[in-house]
């Protein structure tokens, strides 16, 4: 993980005890990151089959054969399996954006029917498979890679917005400088020695005085550029060690009838309980994710349409 990390940020390594200071944060986050992933339920079998028997794809996807198409739909999914020949099946993430919405139905409770009842209803889409390995111990491992490093990069996207603020504080540094001078000058001349626009010339060089000012102290808290390596590693070593901060991941416990429906605990309606993580990762543009490991065999997988294929659908 120390070489990943090098790679993500080469520059890092030149840093003064880098290997010493990283090496115990890297493995605080690394800890943190393994239990959680530990407790992630195991893999289900995703085919047709499972959508008529297994509450959690039943849930997932909203027909039986929408579930090798929608999978089918990962380049990475097809590449995995290009690259492993003699693979039956690969496990990999099925991440999907979760929504809740308030609907108005009727429901039957004992002879009465009612009308108009406020129901929840739970939906999935965008589904995603990016990760794909041979065994699921294989795919954990590489699901705990991939979260520590979007944690690092969440230390490099603070080191970047430093070095950001830094460059526009010195753009604006010299702007100000040049405002200064201009004004200076045109208190040179006859203005000068007859006293013109005297009061708005010195309000005007006070202002931009105390804007040099705190310009200077918001660079001076920057720090030194020739530091900079230092404070990266600061950066750095903070977010490592403290992963809580930048990630997190909830068990979302829920109970559904047939048609997503949330049912209530304790009511009679048929209905299922399913578990699915929901994870949160401030430095993805994603946000927040319902997701779920999976079984996925070869003899499901679809062809990616062609550009031909896509065409046909306009031709007459």
């Amino acid at each position: 993980m120390i070489e990943r990390l090098m790679v993500l940020s080469p520059a890092l390594k030149l840093a003064e005890g880098f290997q010493e200071r990283v090496t115990p944060v890297l493995a605080c986050s690394l800890d943190y990151v393994s239990g959680l992933v530990n407790e992630l339920p195991h893999a289900r079998v995703a085919n047709a089959a499972a959508w008529l028997d297994d509450p959690y794809i039943h849930a997932f996807f909203a027909a039986p054969d929408e579930v090798a198409h929608i999978l089918s739909r990962s380049p990475e999914m097809h590449v995995w399996f290009d690259n492993h020949p003699l693979a039956r099946e690969t496990y990999a993430v099925l991440s999907m954006a979760m929504s809740e919405r308030r609907v108005f139905g009727v429901e039957q409770i004992g002879d009465v029917v009612h009308a108009d009842v406020a129901r929840t209803t739970l939906s999935f889409d965008d589904h995603q498979v990016r990760l794909c390995g041979e065994s699921e111990d294989d795919l954990r491992e590489q699901i705990v890679q991939r979260v520590v490093e979007q944690i690092a990069l969440e230390g490099l996207a603070q080191i970047g917005a430093d070095e950001s603020r830094r460059d526009a504080l010195l753009q604006d540094r010299a702007l100000l400088k040049t405002r200064l001078q201009l004004l200076t000058r045109q208190g040179a001349g006859t203005h000068k020695m007859l006293g013109e626009r005297a009061s708005a010339n010195a309000a005007q060089r006070i202002g931009l005085e105390t804007e040099i000012e705190a310009n200077a102290r918001a660079l001076d808290a920057l720090g030194l550029q020739t530091d900079a390596l230092a404070r990266d590693l600061d950066v750095i070593c903070d977010v490592l060690g403290h992963p809580a901060r930048h990630t997190n991941v909830e068990m979302k416990r829920i109970r559904l009838n047939a048609m997503n429906v949330v049912i209530e605990a304790g009511a009679s309606q048929d209905s299922a309980e399913i578990v699915f993580p929901l994870a949160r990762l401030p430095a993805s543009p994603l946000g927040e994710r319902a997701f779920s490991l999976i079984r996925f065999a070869r003899t499901d997988l679809v062809p990616l349409p062609t550009v031909f294929d896509e065409d046909s659908r306009f031709m007459i």
